[in-house]
Order: structure tokens, then sequence, then C-alpha cells
């Protein structure tokens, strides 16, 4: 089957949803414990403190709530597909940052923001079908597709708020599976065919790259390392000649350089 006709990878939308709680109960907890000082340090993310990118991590929750409280899209079918949703965050930063500043300056207590946000999403996500289209920023989506969004979102920042704070806030398993998964079928998606293989055990294996397909036997281009770091890789956080460097990333074959490919998220 060409790669263009590959039939999307499906997720469990109860898994899924329980796993986006999960990882932001953990955020929040952690929240929890930042001192006032820690809060106004820089978050290494642009021009926001940590008080802001703790605010802008409620907002992976909230914009599901939102966005399931406004009417559906009068479309019979998604307008933005889980694969290619990975690309359509560059365009929203500005808005995305005004938002940011907006919600920390309207939200001076985070624990009590972080409660309502998750009593919001608890009430309303729950009753919705997994094929309830939503009008997202980006376009019509499916509520199952966008929840998987939200591990990317939530697992990312929870790295950012670690590297930030030096806190050592835990990754629930399926969140980080699910982030891991999508962001490797995105990078398939930037770059179909079959020449390299990669593999993010446990948790995903793609081929991508135009060229020969493997069908038999060792690939002859074989990219390989562990889940944190392909996130990182995809969404800028590191750099790819950084993590050959250092042995995190292995890539064995004449095709195996993906440091064109990468960043897949802005």
């Amino acid at each position: 089957m060409p790669p263009s006709q590959k039939r999307p990878r499906r997720y469990d939308p109860v898994r899924t949803r329980t796993a986006v709680l999960a990882q932001f109960a953990r955020v929040r907890e952690a929240v929890r414990t930042l001192t006032p000082r820690q809060l106004a340090s820089p978050s290494g993310l642009g021009d926001w403190t940590v008080r802001e990118l703790a605010a802008h991590i409620t907002m992976a929750l909230s914009h599901v709530s939102r966005t399931l409280e406004l009417p559906a899209p009068p479309l019979a079918r998604p307008e933005v597909s889980l694969a290619r949703w990975p690309f359509t965050t560059a365009e929203r930063a500005p808005r995305i940052a005004d938002d940011t500043a907006a919600r920390a300056v309207d939200a001076p207590d985070l624990d009590t923001l972080y409660a309502e946000v998750a009593a919001r999403f608890e009430a309303l996500v729950p009753a919705a079908s997994e094929d309830r289209l939503l009008a997202t920023r980006v376009g019509a989506m499916r509520l199952g597709d966008f929840l998987v969004t939200r591990t990317v979102e939530l697992v990312v920042h929870t790295y950012d708020l670690n590297e930030a704070t030096g806190l050592s806030i835990p990754y629930d398993r399926q969140a980080l599976a699910a982030c891991t998964r999508l962001l490797a079928d995105a990078l398939a998606e930037k770059a179909p065919g079959g020449s390299v293989e990669v593999r993010v055990p446990p948790f995903a294996v793609v081929q991508c790259v135009e060229g020969p397909r493997h069908t038999r036997g060792t690939p002859p281009n074989v990219v390989e390392t562990d889940p944190l770091t392909w996130i990182r890789l995809a969404t800028g956080r590191t750099r790819w000649e950084r993590e050959v460097d250092a042995a995190k990333v292995g890539a064995s074959g004449e095709r195996a350089d993906l440091s064109a490919l990468l960043p897949l998220m802005g």
C-alpha cells in the first residue's frame, strides 16, 4: 500500500483522555511546589516566565472544552488530519503567545486555574463522541484526534517545565506513547517513502524517505532513539548532530541522516 494510502493509526479515546488528565494532574502537583521566585524565573521559551509556561499548559485542556461548547462545524469530514497537525503550530505562535500572556494575568491563582480547567474538561469530554468535529484554530478536527494532540502539548511542556525548574515531573506512559507515535507518523507524512526505518522503542516504528523500499531482512537505513530524545528532536528542543554525537541517536545507512527534516514542529 503506498504511503499516502496507509490507514491512519487509531487511538483509544478513553485511554487518550485518561492519559491527558493523568499528565495534567502530574503537572498541577508540581506547579503547586513552585515558589514565587521560581515562577518569576525564565522558562527558556522566548520571553515567557515559568508562571506563563504553567498558565499556558492549562490551555491544552481548555481548548478542548471551549471548542466542545461551540457548534460543530457543518462539514462531512475533518479538514485537518492527525498526522498533519504538527505542521500547523508555527503559524499560530504569535496568537498563542498573546493568549498565554493574557491567561497568566487573568489567573493569579494557578492552582485554582488548574482545578477549574480539569473540572470543565471532565464534565464535557467523556460524554462526547470521538468523531464529533471541533472547530479548532487550524480547521475542523475529530475530537479523538484533537485529544491525541493534547498529549504532545502536555508531554513537551512537561519537559520544558522540568528543564526550567529542575523538577522531575514524570511522564504518564500512555501520554508519552501517544505523543511519540503522533510525531513519528508526522515524519512519515512529511517524508513519505520506505527507504529509512525509524525506531522509537517501545512505542513506534515508521518507514519514511523516498528511495528503495526495504521489504525483508535488516533494513539498510535505520534510525533508532528513545522516546524523549525523539520528541525533543521533533519539537526543536535539541539538534540532530548533538544527539548523534552524544550517542542518543543511532543512525546507520547513507539515507539515515534526518537533520534536514527536523524539527517537525515550530
